[in-house]
């Protein structure tokens, strides 16, 4: 609870003021009364000391606003108003201190000379230029943390977005497809399937909106909805389109991207599996090793041209959207690697750090 409410001091500015000045000033008193003890002096000196600290508390609360005014100029007039604010402040205050210690200590004693009770100004100069270094030290801090916040609530906003836009990017891609299969079973009034078909989509589509591509999913949800992706497709392939899930007992709880086999699942459907008389099989396996999750989404279509770790097609975003998105959320560590399968196909294997639900 202290924390908390230190976090909420710091940023309550008034407060902080108000308690940094009180506190500085406290130490003031108290560095003079130990330094006081060396000198063997009356009992009555505290008294001194109490309204010297006071009368500095009271003449510095007024600089705090000073220097608000002063704060937007120039900085050779912001120190120029720093130094000639300080003095005539350090002057006036060693006055009431010079009258405190000769009319209390001294017992009514008058100097012979006006000027006399200017006398150690300079030492008292020194004190008030201090506290106003401190306190636009201090403003400055606050500044530059404000700043730092806004920058970081600014990148924080932009990254959110990226995120959310590569996420609903990949979605939409293959709703032409399946609306034109749902339109045709129902020309031949297959209303069933139709139905069923429509069902799928609507169950997909509402998963594809909830989830928030900022928070990870386990594999089992995620192998859920890219079943449900499949069978959809399947509606559109029948017999053509096999599926085969490999996935190791010890992952499903495993934390993953929202969304993310999705793509690349979507990529071998369009460039492996609707290019072939024949059709074809889509393996999806998952295992854990050491503490990373490895995951790998296969074909057995005809292949691709391999570049740069990226499969050659036109137009292609998939895996760049895909790959974008990792690099977001797990900066370097991770790998994203396309190679060629065996026999045939084109093979995309991904790795992330190893998290369970259970340690979110």
């Amino acid at each position: 609870m202290f924390f908390v409410n230190w976090k909420n001091l710091i940023k309550d500015k008034d407060k902080l003021f108000w308690l940094m000045h009180t506190v500085g000033w406290f130490g003031f008193a108290l560095v003079h009364y130990l330094g006081s003890l060396l000198h063997d002096l009356r009992d009555i000196f505290i008294v001194i000391i109490f309204l010297n600290a006071y009368s500095g508390w009271m003449l510095t609360v007024p600089l705090r606003y000073i220097y608000r005014y002063v704060w937007n100029f120039k900085p050779i007039q912001i120190a120029f108003s720093l130094i000639v604010v300080s003095f005539i402040t350090g002057v006036i205050w060693q006055v009431i201190k010079n009258l405190n210690y000769w009319e209390i200590y001294q017992h009514g004693y008058r100097p012979e000379y006006l000027i006399y009770y200017t006398k150690f100004s300079l030492w008292s100069f020194y004190i008030v230029i201090s506290w106003s270094v401190l306190y636009f030290g201090l403003k400055y801090y606050q500044m530059l943390q404000n700043e730092k916040q806004n920058v970081l609530t600014a990148n924080t906003e932009a990254h959110q977005a990226q995120l959310k836009m590569l996420r609903y990017q990949l979605n939409p891609h293959f709703l032409f497809n399946t609306l034109n299969a749902i339109s045709t079973l129902i020309l031949v009034k297959d209303n069933t399937v139709a139905n069923a078909m429509v069902t799928k989509l609507s169950d997909f589509l509402r998963y594809t909106l909830d989830k928030d591509p900022m928070k990870k999913v386990t594999l089992e949800s995620e192998i859920q909805v890219l079943t449900l992706y499949l069978d959809i497709e399947k509606v559109r392939f029948e017999e053509r389109l096999q599926v085969i899930f490999d996935i190791d007992d010890n992952c499903h709880n495993a934390l993953v991207p929202s969304m993310i086999l999705q793509p690349i699942a979507e990529n071998a459907i369009k460039h492996a599996i609707s290019v072939q008389e024949e059709g074809g099989t889509i393996f999806v396996a998952a295992k854990a090793v050491e503490n990373n999750l490895h995951m790998e989404l296969s074909d057995n279509g005809p292949g691709a041209v391999i570049v740069n770790n990226n499969l050659h097609r036109e137009n292609g975003i998939g895996l760049v959207n895909t790959r974008e998105r990792l690099q977001a959320l797990f900066g370097n560590d991770y790998s994203l690697i396309v190679s060629n399968n065996f026999p045939k196909g084109v093979k995309v294997n991904i790795r992330i750090p190893l998290q369970v639900e259970a340690e979110i």
